[in-house]
């Protein structure tokens, strides 16, 4: 095995790995907001929304992603009367499925991070005059995020993980075409080239996020 072999197979999967990347960010920066407001909602006084919000909580975490993704890609079109309306690129549709399955497990994060926060907090934004709006922004998000960061952490570096389930609604990312290059050559050399570079991925992660905790002083 030699070093332009491996060059060779390593540029296509690198150029996978962009995708991998793409779809990422995406669903990152959609699901952590998404996730956040779906937590406002669950502890709604409106008994309806809050069922809705457990509800929907309850079925992304209850289902495998790769179910998710398939019935969006294949299923949604299939529907009567809407499904010509719901044909989507399978990277969007992948990208919607992502967004709506890590805003569920977002969700219970902060949800988590508010029910560690004393309700002693609350009383005494109220007894020094800060509005609902104040208490929440200045006072509430900013421990809430502090207890649920180590959590997002980990649920970033899971997400990294999950987007080689893109291989499976035939979207061309890192493990296409690193499958493609074993099918082809009948080595595994590709999968170990792909190894590394989800490792290297998850590593610029976890330094970012280590940083993020020193940074805010979370340590």
């Amino acid at each position: 095995m030699n070093v332009d072999y491996i060059l060779s197979i390593t540029k296509p999967m690198l150029e996978g790995a962009q995708m991998t990347v793409l779809l990422f960010l995406i669903a990152i920066l959609l699901s952590i907001p998404l996730g956040f407001l779906i937590t406002l909602l669950a502890k709604s006084s409106n008994k309806a929304l809050a069922w809705l919000a457990h509800t929907y909580v309850y079925v992304m975490r209850g289902t495998p992603l790769l179910l998710q993704l398939l019935f969006i890609c294949f299923g949604l079109p299939l529907l009567p009367v809407v499904g010509d309306y719901l044909v989507m690129d399978r990277f969007v549709a992948a990208c919607v499925g992502f967004v709506l399955n890590y805003a569920a497990y977002f969700a219970e994060i902060f949800r988590g991070g508010l029910l560690s926060i004393d309700k002693g907090q609350y009383e005494a934004a109220q007894v020094l005059g800060f509005s609902k709006w104040q208490t929440t922004n200045k006072i509430i998000m900013p421990q809430m995020f502090r207890v649920a960061l180590p959590a997002v952490a980990n649920e970033s570096i899971t997400l990294v993980k999950d987007t080689a389930l893109l291989y499976a609604v035939a979207v061309p990312e890192l493990l296409h075409f690193a499958q493609t290059a074993v099918n082809r050559d009948f080595t595994i050399v590709p999968f170990f080239i792909a190894g590394i570079i989800y490792l290297l991925m998850t590593l610029l992660l976890t330094l970012f996020f280590k940083w993020l905790e020193k940074r805010f002083k979370f340590e």
